[in-house]
């Protein structure tokens, strides 16, 4: 798994409207951004479910 393959399921990956796509909102320092350019990381760190349901699962 690449470090950008999840992106499309994770909450900080959202729409930004005014420039009409999609775009990462976590603040990443130098060193973060160089691990993930470089592709040394496996998977992100910053990874949060967008599972809208999870808490409705765990009720049940």
């Amino acid at each position: 798994m690449s470090a950008f393959s999840g992106c499309e399921y994770c909450a900080h990956y959202v729409y930004n409207e005014d420039y009409e796509c999609y775009e990462c909102l976590v603040d990443l320092d130098e060193d973060d951004l160089a691990r993930f350019m470089s592709g040394s990381v496996d998977s992100c760190p910053y990874f949060s479910s967008d599972d809208e349901y999870r808490i409705v699962r765990k009720q049940n």
